[in-house]
């Protein structure tokens, strides 16, 4: 999603073994909205359940770098603000065409570490109508892994889902029992492809620069192996690697050669260590003109694609699987799906009460 050059176009219908995501005009059924405001995207999605999942009637996601200068400030910028209210007007236009019966917006690490973050969002009420909620690293992952659980190996004991973002990094670490997934195990690491992107700059291009940036991301990685053991793990088999981000679906997108970014083509895919190495190279090898001129990247992600290669790579440098399970889903697919369990048991309790009354 975050890779679509246009983003306010339909995307199309995702083709995994998960909640069959289909992309549609109308519906006759309840509406239900979600919307993220990252660090360096805004999105939003708009669906009605279906019995598979659900229907998604409308998706938007521009990158608004809101927390563009916030690693050296400490503060969200009026720039930033300002691309962000603009991209979340948008999202409120389109909210007014269709009657929606329960919206969730949610923030994340931007607005959780930014000082005038609380003053930014008051603001955002105040023009758009929407009540965002700062939500916490935990809860990032639990979201993550709702809507990428259709995609975990089904004969894994273990499963080890990333999401790379653009201010933080989301581990899960997860018990496996019949398919069905437990976490017992997460953390927020406060790196991301946008304050990476800040703080390495050009020296992220050279190959040098590079491996400097994964042996500091694996540095922050090694505490969360202390506690789980996940290398150990590994080694004795039975686990997999999931992972959620722009970086991961454009790994994706150039080991398969896709000559423009497909979700349905990448969304569920599995990558060897050998195809995303190989693709991670690729990537290296671009330069700034190339990968600005790559259909899977562009030039409003090419200062993100490295960093976020290399949070990648220290990941699957420490965390040795023979392949990673890729997932062009995240957070609103996963406010959508609790969004719409919350309303079946309210419509269930309702349902129970009235046919209570009737027997009176």
């Amino acid at each position: 999603m975050t890779l679509v050059q246009a983003p306010t176009e339909l995307e199309p219908a995702a083709q995994s073994d998960g909640p069959r995501h289909a992309y549609v005009r109308r519906t006759h059924g309840p509406t239900f909205a979600a919307l993220d405001l990252g660090t360096n995207n805004c999105r939003m999605l708009v669906a009605t359940p279906a019995a598979d999942g659900f229907r998604v009637l409308d998706s938007f996601s521009r990158i608004v770098r809101l927390g563009e200068g916030l690693h050296a400030t400490g503060r969200l910028s009026p720039a930033a603000m300002d691309r962000a209210l603009c991209a979340l007007e948008t999202c409120a236009t389109r909210l007014a065409r269709r009657p929606v019966r329960q919206v969730r917006a949610i923030a994340t690490e931007a607005c959780r570490k930014a000082a005038n973050g609380p003053e930014f969002l008051q603001r955002v009420k105040q023009q758009t109508g929407f009540d965002f909620g700062v939500i916490s690293g935990r809860e990032e992952a639990e979201l993550a892994l709702e809507s990428c659980a259709p995609l975990l190996p089904t004969d894994a004991r273990r499963a080890l889902l990333f999401d790379i973002g653009g201010g933080s990094t989301e581990l899960a670490w997860v018990r496996l029992t019949h398919g069905q997934p437990e976490l017992i195990g997460f953390d927020s690491l406060p790196v991301g492809v946008v304050n990476l992107a800040e703080r390495w700059g050009d020296a992220g291009y050279c190959p040098d620069g590079f491996e400097t940036m994964v042996t500091d991301v694996v540095e922050r990685l090694l505490p969360f192996e202390r506690v789980h053991c996940i290398g150990r793990e590994i080694a004795a088999g039975g686990v997999g690697l999931l992972g959620t981000s722009g970086t991961v679906t454009t790994l994706a997108g150039v080991a398969l050669n896709l000559e423009r970014y497909r979700r349905p083509a990448v969304d569920g895919v599995e990558l060897t260590s050998d195809a995303a190495e190989a693709a991670l190279c690729a990537l290296q090898a671009l330069g700034r003109e190339g990968l600005m001129q790559h259909p899977c990247v562009g030039p409003e992600r090419v200062e993100f694609v490295l960093p976020g290669c290399a949070v990648f790579a220290a990941i699957t440098r420490l965390w040795p699987a023979p392949r990673v399970i890729v997932a062009d889903r995240g957070l609103r697919e996963g406010v959508l799906l609790r969004l719409m369990r919350a309303d079946r048991t309210r419509q269930g309790r309702h349902d129970g009460r009235r046919r209570d009354h009737c027997r009176q």
